[in-house]
């Protein structure tokens, strides 16, 4: 399939996404991209490969296909996304898939504070974010469905900051690690990964492991913490009724 290539170094993000929207294929290739912002916000039906660090809310409401960036990117990757596939070949910022509703996130190293607040699922609407390395303060803050999985790759100790899972009402959180996050809330419950876990991760990031080159039987051999609402949760009962 041809590849349109688009440099970017001179283009806003508003130009950038007037682009996107009019492509004369469905392969793009964005170069030169620095700090440029909200782009392939509402996107679909279109593959991106980025090259460069994108500027906040990158795939702000997208709405299918898929954007894959060769290196970083900043805040609020994915906010509010409802289908597609986000590929970060990096590092990324604060609130990464905030209030998702669909679609796949996946990160190679590290995200920042509230990674995956307020994510929710319905019907066969489940979000996924993946992260192969550690996470900041407030992971899964008021999650209210989907899954986040935190692998904790080349990291020793806990890979989650501190009060993850504040208001917890739906979804799991998989943390790869023996030590539990600090100031865990009273909204969480903790277990440690059984056999079903493991092999339900297995089919879940089969994906993930392809994309990186990454061994599975290495990596799901080692000890899983699964969080998950408590069933006397308070922050439940605002949500759903009895």
């Amino acid at each position: 399939m041809e590849k349109q290539i688009i440099n970017c170094s001179s283009l806003s993000s508003k130009e950038i996404n007037s682009l996107l929207r009019v492509p004369r294929t469905s392969n793009v290739a964005l170069t030169g991209i620095l700090g440029q912002r909200f782009i392939g916000s509402g996107m679909k039906d279109i593959d991106v490969e980025i090259s460069g660090t994108p500027g906040n809310a990158l795939g702000a409401y997208l709405d299918g296909g898929k954007i894959s960036v060769k290196g970083n990117a900043q805040d609020a990757v994915g906010d509010t996304m409802n289908e597609g596939n986000i590929i970060i070949h990096g590092s990324v910022g604060d609130a990464l898939g905030y209030s998702m509703r669909g679609g796949k996130i996946y990160v190679k190293e590290n995200s920042g504070y509230r990674t995956g607040v307020h994510i929710k699922e319905y019907a066969d609407k489940k979000p996924l974010i993946v992260i192969g390395g550690k996470t900041g303060s407030f992971l899964g803050e008021y999650l209210a469905g989907g899954t986040i999985v935190v692998l904790g790759l080349g990291i020793d100790g806990t890979v989650a900051g501190n009060f993850t899972g504040t208001g917890m009402h739906g979804g799991v959180i998989y943390l790869r690690t023996d030590v539990l996050p600090p100031n865990l809330p009273k909204q969480v419950s903790v277990f440690d990964a059984g056999k079903d876990d493991i092999f339900y991760l297995e089919s879940l990031l089969s994906e993930y492991f392809a994309l990186f080159n990454l061994k599975p039987e290495e990596i799901l051999s080692s000890h899983f913490f699964v969080l998950r609402p408590n069933a006397r949760n308070p922050y439940k009962q605002l949500y759903v009724l009895n």
